[in-house]
């Protein structure tokens, strides 16, 4: 797959100052348990080279990157030690395309117009944004995106679970960098399991998991405008009729009028972004309904207690 589109599935890239190489493979499992298969590992650290060589040969499902790459020397070594793609702090031209010509993916840091066009000048297409928020955040790159039309960015710098949804939202980013899960007292202490909680805590903050609705499969459309009516006359909710079904209250309950995937109905779960959810299952060993995945939806193979459950764009 597209190092690209796996920064942009995975959502969120922990990025990692290590100074003991002996902890890497322990750090890295814990970020895969939690849902984060990634990690940009700084070169402003003497083991950073062996970290990432030892994160490469035993823990392969890991995307990794290597970041604050400064010179072409440290650029060499993280080839070397089999990163998938280099990110450095700001924007040096010559590095820049000494990264490029080697072919491998490049994400200089840019905090300016000028510096990301002189990027895009090079055929570049993402690009980090550093530091984010104290170059004024989501709002100057939503300013920015209008002549940008075909640049997204990797924001990091002051991005945490508080504001990581402002800049998800907006479709030009690919992915934020953090270090709110990783931070270097956990890792001293070897804390695995702390680190894992807030990898899937941010997992759950990015992807919002919510319940939004529940549909009935009605056995015909006279059964179906009869439970609607119900719902109605006993509850005083609102009916909505559409072609195929009818959706109560708030559209909490959705009797449909002629059976749909699910035996007794299905449950519909919203989530912030459906792309990035459908590959966190995939990735989790879930599979999805062959001919039943789109842009809007995507079901479940597997029923739970008669029911189908699908995700939903929110």
């Amino acid at each position: 797959m597209d190092v690209l589109q796996r920064i942009y599935e995975i959502g969120i890239v922990p990025v990692i100052a290590i100074d003991d190489a002996d902890k890497a493979v322990p750090l890295a499992r814990a970020l895969v348990k939690g849902g984060l298969p990634a990690a940009e590992v700084t070169f402003r650290t003497a083991a950073a080279e062996e970290a990432i060589r030892r994160i490469v040969a035993e823990v392969p499902e890991m995307l990794v990157g290597a970041g604050t790459v400064l010179t072409k020397e440290q650029a060499d070594r993280a080839i070397d030690a089999g990163v998938q793609f280099i990110v450095s702090p700001g924007f040096n031209p010559e590095i820049t395309k000494y990264v490029i010509d080697k072919g491998m993916l490049m994400m200089p840091g840019t905090a300016t117009p000028g510096e990301m066009e002189q990027a895009m000048s090079m055929g570049l297409s993402v690009v980090k944004f550093f530091p984010a928020e104290q170059n004024g955040g989501v709002a100057k790159l939503k300013a920015v995106a209008g002549p940008y039309q075909n640049l997204r960015w990797m924001p990091t710098g002051g991005v945490n679970e508080k504001n990581l949804l402002d800049y998800l939202k907006f479709n030009k980013i690919i992915a934020c960098g953090g270090t709110w899960m990783v931070k270097k007292d956990l890792i001293e202490a070897e804390n695995w399991d702390e680190i894992e909680r807030l990898t899937r805590q941010a997992v759950q903050t990015m992807l919002g998991f919510q319940l939004a609705h529940i549909g009935i499969n009605a056995d015909s459309p006279g059964e179906a405008t009869k439970a609607a009516n119900m719902f109605a006359t006993m509850f005083g909710f609102a009916m909505k009729e559409g072609e195929n079904n009818y959706f109560m209250g708030k559209n909490e309950i959705e009797i449909l009028k002629t059976p749909f995937p699910g035996r007794l109905g299905h449950i519909a779960i919203s989530t912030n972004t459906l792309p990035r959810a459908v590959a966190y299952f995939k990735s989790r060993g879930f599979a999805f309904k062959e001919g039943y995945v789109n842009d809007k939806l995507a079901y479940f193979e597997d029923e739970i207690a008669g029911f189908a459950v699908h995700l939903t764009q929110r």
